[in-house]
């Protein structure tokens, strides 16, 4: 034993972490757990002395020991020197710059797919044309027809004779090719200038209607003509998607926002966006002197800033910011027709623009007004439906539940930002916004069915998960799992999975907890 007084014994330093090593903590506060970036933060100063035989040099004695391990054991220092490396390897423009590069190759690279379908379709249309005008003729000449076929559509093989059947299954021929491929596959922060394109059949830039989206478009716009509103009906249709053309006005009347009585929405909206911008003249002109200025970041900040003003339980917990997107994307969709992808949001007029800013913020209060514990002091919401979306998986998939165990895998490490940001950061906006069509029908939807949501949604990789075989690489699943191509079919499949979870677990809590 150490008889230097001068020493604390390193046995009863005050520590909870593991010498040496960087404890991660996964939420809405850091960024998914990136193996390529941490390794760069290792200190070559922590790594083993090795002898001339390039085994590790082992301690003679306690004080060699302790002198060795003595700067694992001072985790202050270390944490703060690896905050600041981080800050310098991480440049937020080059970072906005490479994630805006990826979504433009990506639109170009759907937009080049769907011109060489409809080439190959014309192709193949002339080639039929002409094939049974090469019969008739030999037909008529009495020759002998040869059972021959032109495939003009058949895939291209690759030089392993395995076909392609789609650009994210074409092989990658360089790291960089590589890199790109991979940032494709991951899903991204669903911020506004960089969101994917939100283009489907309910969205925009979309061909004629089917007859079927004709004639549910047509049940909605039956039931909004009316003198009062049947909220119920409403929610019915709702439950199953929401046509773009009627989603705002829907959305504003599920969550609240306007009443049923159709002579009362005006005056309501008038009232509601005056008092919006009442609070932007008192709290916020008053601590900023610059005026007003167009562009998403001002807008989500003034938003963000008067919602934490009007509730200082709380205040601004970072994750509530995502939330205001999907409203917004919406709202703008009542004034434009092309896609919100790269629109420059100072080209709408005034009036517009502050309607649009007014109504997201009203929404996006009603909205959280109904899981606002999960923002204040610890975010005991949270807390809860973890441990609540853990007995649940423990029941409807066993051998997932046991496998995360086996590897030491706590649910909070992951579904801490599923729950902090209801799924926006692991889903594409566009099926962001057909999901809160449903959450929005739905009773308690983003408070309670959001549960057998996620509960749905991890049993929805079970294979994947099954076969990681350690620690890191069901960490590195679950926080990148690949969604980004996901559509309405991806979603409605998912919702129909949770509202049978929730038909068989909500109403029997024997069968809900062990």
């Amino acid at each position: 034993m150490s008889t230097d007084g001068n020493k604390k014994q390193f046995w009863k330093r005050n520590t909870a972490k593991v010498p040496g090593s960087i404890q991660h903590v996964y939420g809405a506060q850091h960024p998914p757990f990136d193996p390529l970036l941490h390794a760069n933060l290792i200190k070559a100063g922590n790594k083993p002395q090795m002898t001339p035989g390039g085994k590790p040099k082992k301690a003679t004695t306690f004080q060699e020991f302790e002198s060795i391990t003595s700067d694992a054991w001072e985790v202050g220092d270390d944490d703060d020197e690896l905050l600041a490396m981080a800050a310098q390897n991480l440049n937020t423009e080059v970072v906005m710059e490479t994630a805006n590069k990826v979504i433009e190759n990506h639109s170009k690279q759907q937009e080049k797919q769907r011109q060489d379908d409809a080439d190959a379709s014309e192709l193949e249309d002339r080639e039929e044309e002409a094939h049974e005008e090469e019969v008739e003729e030999q037909w008529e000449e009495g020759e002998e027809l040869t059972p021959e076929v032109s495939f003009a559509c058949e895939p291209s093989p690759l030089s392993d004779g395995r076909l392609v059947k789609s650009l994210s299954e074409a092989p990658i021929g360089s790291p960089k090719d590589a890199s790109l491929h991979r940032q494709q596959s991951l899903p991204h922060r669903p911020t506004i200038p960089m969101v994917a394109r939100i283009a489907d059949q309910n969205t925009s830039g979309t061909p004629a209607m089917t007859e079927r989206e004709a004639s549910r478009l047509d049940k909605f716009k039956q039931v909004l003509a009316g003198p009062n509103t049947d909220l119920e009906e409403l929610r019915k249709l709702s439950w199953s998607g929401i046509p773009r053309q009627v989603r705002p006005i829907t959305w504003k009347l599920l969550s609240g926002y306007l009443p049923a009585n159709t002579e009362r929405r005006e005056s309501t909206l008038q009232r509601k966006r005056q008092e919006y911008f009442g609070f932007i003249e008192q709290y916020y002109d008053s601590r900023n002197d610059e005026h007003h200025q167009d562009t998403y970041r001002q807008i989500f900040e003034r938003i963000l800033f008067i919602w934490a003003i009007r509730h200082p339980a709380s205040g601004y917990v970072q994750g509530i910011n995502d939330l205001v997107t999907p409203f917004f994307v919406v709202y703008v969709f009542e004034y434009i027709k092309e896609e919100v992808e790269n629109f420059d949001v100072s080209s709408l007029q005034e009036a517009a623009l502050r309607n649009i800013e007014a109504d997201s913020f009203w929404c996006m209060s009603k909205l959280l007004d109904g899981i606002q514990d999960n923002y204040t002091f610890a975010q005991p919401g949270i807390q809860r439906k973890v441990k609540a979306l853990e007995e649940l998986v423990s029941r409807i998939d066993e051998t997932v539940h046991v496998h995360m165990q086996q590897y030491e895998v706590e649910y909070l490490q992951f579904a801490f930002r599923w729950m902090n940001n209801l799924l926006m950061r692991e889903l594409p906006l566009r099926c962001t916004i057909r999901l809160w069509d449903t959450y929005q029908a739905e009773p308690e939807g983003f408070s309670h069915f959001h549960l057998y949501v996620c509960a749905a949604f991890l049993v929805r990789w079970r294979k994947e998960i099954l076969d990681e075989r350690d620690f890191q690489g069901l960490m590195i699943l679950l926080q990148n799992l690949p969604t980004m191509h996901w559509g309405n079919e991806e979603v409605s499949v998912l919702l129909a999975e949770a509202y049978r979870l929730k038909f068989a677990f909500a109403d029997a809590p024997n069968h809900y907890k062990r």
